[in-house]
């Protein structure tokens, strides 16, 4: 199938795009970002970021900081397709960058924002492969970098039946920073040149966790008291009520214990909260957007608010990360691990196959099945304080050992920016 044909499919099915976009907006930001329409940047030096969501923008952020840092005369300019997204962009960096919603990917929607943009280099994360965006980047002689590249074997599969397709949006990219072999090779089955790709490991070990999310598990433990704390995060719908019958498991053995639960998307959050009061009644759910007190008889904590999530688990001593008791294919398992929180998992782990492997190989993370299995190793957790500190302490261990990703793409990036600025093009 050629783009042709693509981009008369994606015309088509245009209605059903916008419904699925309308809701990712912020308060006072005009929906025509979608079709390219922002201000006017040329005469400015920029450095375009696309990351989708939040976890892209998570996993980015040490680039993002690194751009930022070393090229003092160019804005750096930051599109994400969800507003979760964008409101994380804005908790890590505030005015430090520009952000806007990425064109959807219509041809004169991203032709327009790349003219305005006019961006002297386009960072792609992860395997947000747009074909109109890039081949709109590529003929506006904008230098094109993937990091932290992956292909699943499931979206392996599907792009070999569009292989024109993709090979001819690949071959427009200048040079892609690989999680690992296998990555690289189906790359290059695709159609990326060998020579243009770099295995470079997870971008996501490079996590750093910012004091303020150490100062707030710190508060927040101080306000919990000597309770034992664990944590469910990222969870999707059916999640919520594995970690509900989990910790009633969990309390059978210490009564006292304490749920923070941490729903993966915010349009969700009443939702979970009325499954929580319907099951456990209204005086035992506090809720951190309320800025409820945490009780002695408060037996989950719903963490319905953006951009704390590192915080709530610095004060947690187990975390389940969610989307992995569900087909969703899991999230990021590095966030409690790189704190040296005990890290839990469902068997759910398509996205994440390389990291859960490196912690289940260091004996640094613990796979339960369903909500019974998630019960009884918390009660085994907390019955023995010495092997939880040991887990987090070797999932903390995983990350360390394997911190690199982000040098080798910070040098590489440079190396792709130019010296001086380049005659603007039309």
């Amino acid at each position: 199938m050629g783009r042709r044909l693509y981009s008369g499919l994606f015309y088509a099915l245009s209605p059903l795009v916008w419904k699925r976009v309308w809701r990712e907006q912020l308060p006072g930001r005009s929906r025509a970002e979608r079709l390219g329409r922002i201000p006017d940047h040329r005469g400015q030096r920029v450095l375009w970021v696309h990351a989708a969501s939040v976890g892209e923008v998570v996993t980015a952020a040490p680039v993002i900081r690194a751009l930022i840092d070393d090229n003092p005369e160019h804005r750096v300019v930051v599109t994400t397709m969800t507003a979760t997204g964008a409101e994380r962009v804005a908790a890590l960096f505030g005015s430090e960058v520009s952000h806007y919603f990425i064109a959807l990917d219509f041809p004169a929607a991203t032709r327009r924002m790349v003219r305005l943009l006019d961006p002297e280099l386009l960072v792609i994360v992860e395997t947000e492969l747009w074909p109109n965006l890039i081949h709109a980047a590529a003929d506006h002689h904008v230098p094109i970098a993937l990091i932290n590249a992956r292909i699943t074997e499931r979206g392996f599969k599907r792009y070999l039946r569009f292989k024109r397709l993709v090979g001819d949006m690949l071959i427009r990219i200048n040079w892609a920073a690989v999680k690992s072999g296998e990555d690289g090779k189906r790359f290059r089955a695709l159609g990326l040149p060998v020579k243009r790709i770099t295995v470079a490991g997870a971008l996501k070990f490079d996590l750093e966790v910012d004091e303020a999310a150490r100062a707030l598990g710190e508060a927040l433990r101080e306000r919990i008291g000597p309770r034992p704390v664990w944590i469910a995060a990222s969870t999707h719908e059916g999640e919520e009520r594995a970690a509900l019958e989990a910790h009633a498991r969990l309390r059978s053995r210490y009564p006292e214990a304490l749920l923070i639960l941490v729903p993966r998307h915010p349009q969700r959050f009443d939702a979970v909260a009325g499954l929580c009061i319907d099951q456990l009644g209204a005086p035992a759910v506090a809720r951190r957007s309320h800025d409820d007190a945490i009780l002695a008889t408060t037996q989950v904590y719903l963490g319905d608010t953006m951009g704390e999530l590192m915080g709530l688990y610095a004060c947690a001593e187990v975390a389940f990360v969610g989307g992995t008791l569900v087909p969703v294919g899991g999230h990021n398992l590095l966030e409690p691990a790189a704190l040296g929180v005990a890290v839990l998992s469902g068997p759910q782990l398509a996205n994440l196959s390389e990291i859960a492997e490196a912690l289940a190989r260091a004996n640094a993370r613990i796979e339960v099945d369903d909500a019974a299995s998630l019960g009884d190793t918390l009660v085994e957790l907390f019955d023995d304080p010495a092997r939880r500190r040991r887990l987090g302490a070797a999932a903390r261990g995983v990350v360390d050992a394997n911190r690199g990703a982000k040098k080798l793409i910070r040098d590489h990036l440079l190396a792709m920016i130019p010296l001086e600025p380049r005659d603007r093009r039309r």
